[in-house]
């Protein structure tokens, strides 16, 4: 790959003398927008006044990185950047180069910019790389030989090393609204020049409001879409109707990567629904999650994990349950242990709530990482032979179920956390009961120390 393989300010190529290779490219890739005029979405970043309008228009030459999930348009927006500005453009994909390659468009960088020609370097899927190759950047960003643009799915802070990411300034892209994506669908329908106007087709406005209901925001999957749809069409009365919409749309389009951010969003939708006792909320991010295909037995897990942080002693019940809709799956498997899960998930919405445990727990981890390991009492300890018996070991132990009320006058605690609480019951479910035995053990142990 050479910059010199091009002339650096060579335009894309108009509507008007598409060469035939264009012309036969998928849709998506023919109905590109080419100018920001054309660019459809995206406000909040594009409209008069906004942030990467105006770097656009006044020719900022900083790097930038594109963050939003597939089919919003970044690859889009770094083409109509370079065509603005008039520089030569770069597109570099992470998945199928390495560093050898991007060794071989840096020094070709280098050369043109004795020239005074001016380079984009578009990387897509920039989070591909690892941080070697990212490195391999820097100085040429830092002197401002090319320009990057990096294009993500992935939160760039958890995957561009922060010394590349200081120097560039990141925009978010949003998924587009279905009525976006149906308006563009119409318009390709009707573009005779780049889209399938020349097919003459008819559509119903359901139709393709179908096709970008189940495109998640991604045009170009709804773009796809269409043209299967419209290859239906021709072969019978070429219209597009509701149900051939249907048959077109082979699969739902979800946004989900097992790895990834929407992974840990995704999850963090379904245990905040729970928490929040919203069994419909929660049935639909399970389904979502299991549609998507997440791995089932990682769900058992959590909801497991649900069941000791959120419900813990209100419904000590419920961590049983779980542990059975675990079993359950992993003798069905899916689909039918799937049911297994949702029963879990319904159960914990509508059990009483109690973080006491978690946060007593949480509560003595910080006591034991923050507090002085005393040793453990003597009167705690064993007492196995005669040397740590005439060490005191054991010395003024109280045995419980000698003790009236079976609670013994005795501090369990190292000396300089006595007293100390962690446990506070909520009045919520079983929990309140065991509030209720909580304040009767108090009690008895304060007679005793009163008792004379």
């Amino acid at each position: 790959m050479s910059l010199f393989d091009q002339e650096p300010n060579s335009p894309l190529p108009s509507s008007k003398t598409l060469p035939h290779a264009v012309e036969t490219a998928p849709l998506a890739e023919r109905m590109r927008p080419r100018t920001l005029a054309e660019y459809s979405g995206q406000e909040h970043l594009l409209g008069p006044g906004k942030p990467l309008r105006i770097q656009i228009e006044r020719d900022d030459p900083g790097s930038m990185v594109f963050w939003g999930p597939p089919g919003v348009g970044k690859t889009t927006l770094a083409k109509i950047i370079a065509e603005t500005t008039h520089a030569t453009f770069i597109e570099f994909s992470a998945v199928t180069s390495g560093i050898k390659e991007i060794k071989q468009v840096m020094a070709d960088a280098d050369r043109a910019a004795q020239f005074h020609s001016r380079t984009i370097l578009f990387v897509d899927e920039i989070h591909r790389f690892n941080k070697a190759q990212q490195d391999a950047f820097l100085p040429y960003v830092e002197r401002g030989t090319i320009r990057l643009i990096g294009a993500t799915t992935e939160n760039p802070s958890f995957e561009i090393i922060s010394a590349l990411l200081s120097r560039c300034r990141v925009y978010v892209l949003q998924p587009l609204p279905d009525e976006r994506i149906a308006a563009l669908l119409r318009r390709a329908l009707d573009d005779a020049d780049r889209g399938l106007g020349s097919l003459h087709l008819t559509a119903d406005d359901d139709a393709l409001a179908l096709i970008a209901s189940y495109s998640s925001g991604d045009c170009r999957s709804a773009y796809n879409t269409l043209e299967v749809a419209a290859q239906l069409a021709v072969e019978g009365d070429k219209h597009i109707s509701h149900d051939l919409a249907k048959e077109a749309i082979q699969q739902r389009v979800l946004v989900y990567d097992k790895t990834g951010e929407e992974h840990y969003n995704l999850i963090s939708a379904l245990h905040k629904s729970v928490r929040n006792s919203d069994p419909d909320a929660a049935l639909y991010w399970l389904a979502r999650m299991i549609q998507a295909g997440e791995d089932p037995l990682y769900l058992a897990r959590r909801i497991v994990r649900m069941a000791v942080e959120d419900i813990g002693l209100a419904a000590p019940e419920a961590l049983n349950l779980c542990l059975s809709a675990r079993d359950a799956y992993d003798f069905l498997g899916s689909p039918e242990g799937d049911l297994a899960l949702a029963q879990a998930v319904v159960y914990l919405c509508l059990a009483p709530k109690s973080n006491a445990v978690y946060t007593a727990y949480g509560a003595a981890l910080d006591d034991v990482e923050h507090t002085r390991q005393e040793p453990v009492p003597l009167h705690l300890r064993n007492a196995p032979t005669k040397l740590m018996k005439e060490l005191d070991y054991g010395k003024g132990y109280r045995y419980a179920h000698d003790e009236e009320g079976r609670v013994a006058d005795m501090d369990c605690l190292p000396d300089s956390l006595k007293g100390r609480t962690y446990y506070h019951p909520t009045p919520e479910g079983r929990e309140k009961l065991l509030a209720q035995r909580l304040e009767e053990i108090r009690r008895i142990r304060s007679s005793k120390r009163k008792t004379p």
